[in-house]
């Protein structure tokens, strides 16, 4: 009998600005308070960070 190796697919996120799915051990992640937010690259990483500075902007 022959043994087929089963193939395990890798856990994956979703990037938290453009909605991607990407396997978790390539996604770049950022902890806040109570959860941890991640990002397919810095590309997304810094469009959330300029949204956040603009909203906290307009609060003040």
């Amino acid at each position: 009998m022959i043994e087929q190796n089963k193939l395990i697919e890798p856990e994956k996120v979703t990037c938290e600005v453009c909605l991607k799915e990407i396997p978790i051990s390539e996604a770049s992640s950022v902890k806040a308070t109570d959860y941890i937010m991640y990002y397919c690259g810095l590309e997304c990483y810094d469009k959330w960070k300029k949204q956040q500075e603009e909203s906290t902007e307009k609060l003040n």
